[in-house]
């Protein structure tokens, strides 16, 4: 018997949700009481950053969660569903299913390799205890995320074609020069829209060992996100408009490489890039709208890049 992890993907999402929420909606308060009392040099950037900063309120919660929902990759059901769709048909018509099926792997795959660097970066970074103690976790997910990957990359028959455009914005974000920078575009934007798109894969692909690892990545991506939109908010209430003025230029920057990234598919998915070009352009149109939202949310104005 194996734990697909829909039921309980269900519980942690509507879980961290409302936690997330909750912690949000008690720092904003704060936040108000916070500015007052603070100290300025006079021209924007505050002193002593690392005593002023305490983030135990919200991290101490994501970290209990992160904790609490951790999980092993030999607790997949690796002999007992098959790695991805296996199709019917000839064995041509499956070798192709298959190709495809190996194109989604080695993107998500990618995807995690640069995530682990990043939250390698982000842990170094923190600047309080909280907000370290919590990155360990996150260290942690993205570390067994890529391992996952990795033995399905190798039941599928290896790597196939990466995306170029994914490492051109993973080494955007990995050279960024500030812990801001780096926690809006990988946290709040890039672990935030990823979600829909584990949910698209799970369901694309039911009963597999694919599916099952997608609804587990739900469920910690959204606790990735949720704690970066939480962590941003208290960063941001501490920089000075110049750290501001960069993560909108790096928003900008992004963007069209984020389109590319979007429409881009590998040589066995290449022959539905024109039959799916109306769908991408309305996928970009909600992402944008989402990264909106979520600049708000967090304290920033970002608006929408010329030519878009």
């Amino acid at each position: 018997m194996h734990d697909n992890g829909d039921a309980r993907s269900e519980l942690v999402e509507d879980t961290l949700l409302q936690e997330a929420n909750e912690a949000i909606l008690a720092i904003d308060a704060a936040d108000e009481g916070e500015k007052q009392g603070s100290h300025s040099n006079g021209n924007g950037s505050m002193i002593n950053l690392d005593a002023t900063l305490d983030t135990t309120l919200e991290m101490q919660k994501f970290y209990v969660l992160a904790k609490r929902q951790a999980w092993k990759v030999e607790q997949l059901s690796w002999d007992q569903l098959p790695p991805v769709p296996e199709g019917k048909g000839s064995g041509e018509k499956r070798a192709r299913r298959m190709a495809i099926w190996r194109s989604v792997v080695t993107q998500q795959l990618q995807a995690d390799t640069l995530a682990s660097l990043l939250s390698s970066q982000l842990l170094a970074a923190a600047p309080d205890l909280p907000g370290r103690l919590y990155y360990t976790t996150m260290v942690q997910d993205e570390g067994r995320h890529a391992e996952a990957w990795i033995k399905l990359t190798n039941l599928v028959g290896g790597m196939s074609e990466p995306d170029p455009f994914l490492d051109k914005l993973g080494n955007i974000v990995l050279n960024a020069d500030t812990l801001e920078e780096k926690i809006w575009m990988f946290q709040v934007v890039f672990e935030g829209l990823v979600i829909d798109r584990f949910r698209q894969i799970a369901a694309g692909a039911p009963g597999t060992i694919l599916a099952e690892l997608c609804n587990r990545l739900t469920v910690d991506d959204g606790i990735h996100h949720g704690s970066g939109v939480v962590y941003e908010q208290r960063l941001l209430a501490r920089v000075t408009p110049r750290t501001k003025r960069a993560i909108w230029r790096m928003s900008q920057e992004m963007w069209p490489l984020f389109v590319d990234h979007l429409m881009w598919r590998p040589q066995e998915r290449s022959w539905a890039s024109r039959a799916m070009q109306p769908r991408d352009l309305a996928t970009v149109k909600d992402y944008m709208a989402q990264e909106r939202r979520l600049a708000i949310k967090v304290g920033l104005e970002i608006d929408t890049p010329p030519g878009f």
